[in-house]
């Protein structure tokens, strides 16, 4: 844990070293003025390399009651490219990689970097999301929403542990930010829904072995509404730099696969505004409750994103 967070930090201090030489403060950086709810004016690019590490040795059981389990660690890499289409500056058109990386049985949090497949840890390219961003009203530019579709393209593995949801997993999210305070402070909100398509999770016993189809596990959520709800408090203590906290609560309804979960996490982070093309941002979230075989870890994020 300490490590995951020195890792942090020193990255973050790696990167602000690299603007050192950039100090002269402008009216609104990109931190401020494109939040997730602006959206990019026609030929601007926007990349972001988001990185998360999601460790726990606590979970809920099927009473969720609390119970101590082996360490389990999940590594994803999230990859997002954007560009902006219209005049108008109201629609972007982008595509969405994930690479995951999972470790199961104790092994320590760090191991996900060796990026191993073996029967206690797996890794490999999960999803690829074609996505549109909309703006919807002329008259609330601080208003918009992103639906994308998320396609498994990694295949069942014998005896293999779990790598990633098998679902197709269509999501919509919204968003509205308000800023106030002489631009100093600033609410975002987030709402997201999320259809999980697939085959309803059956025994494993029923599962023909000749067909691969028997990473039961993977399809825990098949059927189901995942529906994440989001807030964010930022404060800028200049306009390269901002601090916030959030929360959010989340749930993940059945809709015919006999399963459902909700979670409440808190959360903290920053960014930094490097230069006029590239930000950094780091994030630490922990799982303060949940049910149903929910884990009760944490999550340390470490992002990169460059808008030009």
């Amino acid at each position: 844990m300490k490590k995951i967070i020195a890792l942090l930090v020193l990255t973050t201090i790696t990167f602000s070293g690299f603007a050192q030489d950039d100090t002269e403060e402008t009216s609104k950086s990109n931190i401020q003025e494109y939040t997730p709810s602006k959206l990019l004016k026609k030929g601007q690019w926007d990349i972001k390399f988001f990185n998360s590490i999601y460790t726990q040795t606590e979970s809920t059981n099927e009473r969720s009651k609390s119970v101590t389990i082996p360490r389990q660690t999940f590594f994803t890499n999230t990859t997002e490219v954007y560009t902006g289409v219209s005049n108008n500056s109201r629609i972007n058109v982008g595509l969405i990689f994930q690479v995951r990386s999972n470790t199961f049985g104790g092994a320590g949090a760090l191991d996900v970097f060796k990026f191993e497949d073996n029967a206690n840890a797996r890794f490999g390219l999960t999803t690829i999301a074609p996505s549109i961003r909309v703006q919807p009203f002329a008259s609330v530019p601080n208003f918009s929403f992103t639906s994308s579709v998320y396609l498994p393209i990694f295949k069942d593995k014998a005896n293999a542990p779990y790598l990633d949801k098998r679902s197709v997993f269509w999501e919509t999210k919204f968003f509205y930010d308000k800023t106030f305070g002489s631009n100093k402070w600033q609410v975002f909100t987030e709402a997201d829904l999320g259809f999980n398509f697939g085959k309803k999770r059956v025994n494993e016993n029923n599962i023909d072995i000749s067909s691969l189809d028997f990473n039961n596990g993977e399809r825990f959520a098949n059927n189901s509404l995942f529906v994440p709800l989001s807030v964010f408090l930022s404060y800028f203590p200049s306009s390269k730099t901002t601090v916030f906290a959030n929360t959010k609560q989340a749930f993940l309804i059945d809709l015919g696969n006999d399963f459902s979960q909700n979670s409440t996490s808190l959360g903290f982070g920053g960014k930094y505004q490097l230069t006029d093309v590239l930000n950094v941002e780091a994030s630490f979230d922990k799982f303060v409750r949940g049910n149903n075989f929910q884990g009760l870890g944490q999550t340390f994020s470490l992002g990169l994103r460059a808008l030009f």
